[in-house]
């Protein structure tokens, strides 16, 4: 019996900004302990134990096309091996995306059962995770669609919730039950009456099914996504580790959660018979949904804040501080949240710290690149910081890593000047092409074609002054590039 674990890396979290941005979300982040969520989940099942010959394989991840390298290099990271990255073309939500992953599970290892997972949870508890895993993939065996019903620690009006029906089993300490029904987010009157219960558990996301039994739900209820799905990944390529869904068909698919899809439909067509099965999980899980959220499962000091970074605070009380690259200094502070980065500080009452979004909101209105992308930008290559930038120029830190290589690339609008700080450079310039050693430089003229390597084992380090009419990032005309990067004129 193979166990395939699909991670769901989708998911923006803007509420969590300004750390959280556009073009890196919130599963990217080390926001608890010393790995990035992303990180923490891809090894959440490790040790688990499961019934004899059960097996589990790499773990299977579906994500935004835009963060396949960031993906991929957090994995390596780690030393994780995937059993491939499949990259959605567009956003479709989480029942197309499981609905292409099962197919590719199937053709990949047989009919596994599938521990889908978010990428963006926190779950501290992990040995109680692995137990309730342990019953699910018994249940999920036996052909039930299983979901995870987090035991609710609050009348939290954010969540949906799960109503349990029957009593189904017990395996691993842990009692599985059918699935009554499921409700929407309720009112606080509403949701402390669930909580007063004992039934109902807050909706966490995390689903166990064999791929075939999840295969025919779909298309029985929902046979547009089902077709569309299908078409998707008879048409699918693979190159290295990604596999890509064919665009047109994915495109075509009707967007749709794996609740409303399936879930919901199958628990009220089939009312308490335990097709639908809920396994309670309580392991101090949290979605990381807002500021607040991390401020509540971070340890705290004798006043109650909870202080990340170079922070000093001083009659300071409940209050979360992230700090990122300067000293921050709070003097009575209450109920707050303040998180700094390189290019946006955000302060926030904590009783208000939803309205985040609409930050967001009146950035992306006004088309500022905050909410987009930090000062520090990720490319396959390496990463590069704006340092400063002005009337006609901007200066760049860059770092290419051992072995990679900037496009073939030219600018219509501008001339660089590079200066080696650490590392050799291979340089590209027209037809020359020659080596930059340390406190070295060279120049770039103005529709000059060039491309930047690192041809040695340690990471190149160079400043890059660039000056001229336009700085745009789409100032790049692209000939070759080894990452399959599109020709057209986009960021390097």
């Amino acid at each position: 019996m193979n166990i395939q674990p699909v991670i769901l890396c989708g998911g923006s979290g803007t509420r969590l900004w300004p750390l959280s941005r556009e073009q890196y979300p919130k599963q990217l982040l080390k926001l608890s302990g010393n790995l990035t969520m992303l990180q923490a989940t891809a090894q959440r099942l490790k040790g688990v134990k499961l019934a004899s010959g059960a097996s589990v394989q790499p773990p299977l991840l579906v994500g935004n096309e835009e963060y396949r390298f960031l993906i991929a290099e957090q994995l390596r990271e780690v030393k994780i091996a995937s059993n491939g990255l499949l990259l959605e073309p567009v956003g479709r939500n989480t029942a197309p995306a499981l609905s292409v992953a099962a197919h590719a599970a199937l053709e990949q290892g047989g009919d596994a059962i599938l521990v889908v997972m978010p990428a963006d949870q926190v779950i501290q508890n992990v040995a109680a995770f692995h137990a309730a895993v342990s019953e699910a993939v018994q249940l999920a065996a036996e052909g039930k669609l299983v979901t995870f019903g987090i035991v609710p620690t609050a009348p939290e009006t954010g969540y949906g919730y799960i109503k349990r029906g029957a009593k189904l089993g017990e395996g691993a300490g842990v009692t599985s039950y059918s699935v009554d029904r499921f409700v929407e987010k309720p009112a606080l009157d509403v949701a402390q009456k669930y909580l007063a219960s004992g039934d109902y558990y807050w909706n966490g996301g995390i689903f166990v099914v064999r791929a075939s039994v999840w295969l025919a739900k779909i298309a029985e209820f929902r046979p547009d996504i089902a077709a569309s799905c299908e078409a998707a990944h008879a048409q699918s390529t693979k190159d290295q580790d990604f596999l890509r869904p064919d665009k047109a068909a994915f495109s075509n698919c009707p967007a749709d959660s794996i609740d409303y899809a399936v879930m919901e439909r199958l628990a009220a067509a089939d009312h308490n018979t335990g097709e639908v099965a809920v396994v309670p999980l309580d392991a101090q899980w949290s979605d990381l949904g807002a500021w607040n959220a991390l401020w509540e499962i971070t340890a705290k000091d004798e006043n109650d804040n909870v202080l990340i970074g170079d922070v000093l605070a001083i009659d300071s009380h409940n209050t979360l501080v992230v700090g990122d690259k300067r000293l921050i200094a709070c003097v009575g502070i209450e109920n707050a949240v303040v998180v700094e980065t390189a290019d946006a500080i955000l302060v926030a009452d904590k009783r208000k710290i939803q309205q985040v979004k609409d930050v967001v909101q009146q950035l992306k209105d006004s088309g500022r690149s905050e909410q987009i992308s930090h000062r520090k930008v990720y490319r396959p290559w390496g990463w590069y910081d704006s340092i400063d930038s002005g009337p006609r120029f901007q200066v760049k830190r860059i770092v290419v890593n051992p072995g990679a290589s900037l496009s073939l690339q030219m600018h219509h609008h501008r001339a660089e000047h590079w200066i080696v700080v650490s590392g050799t450079a291979l340089v590209t310039r027209g037809e020359e092409t020659f080596m930059v050693a340390e406190n070295e430089s060279t120049y770039i003229p103005l529709g000059t074609k060039h491309r930047l390597e690192n041809p040695g084992k340690v990471p190149l380090e160079m400043i890059e002054v660039q000056s001229g009419s336009y700085l745009g990032e789409d100032d790049i005309v692209r000939y070759a590039d080894i990452y399959g990067r599109s020709p057209e004129p986009q960021k390097k």
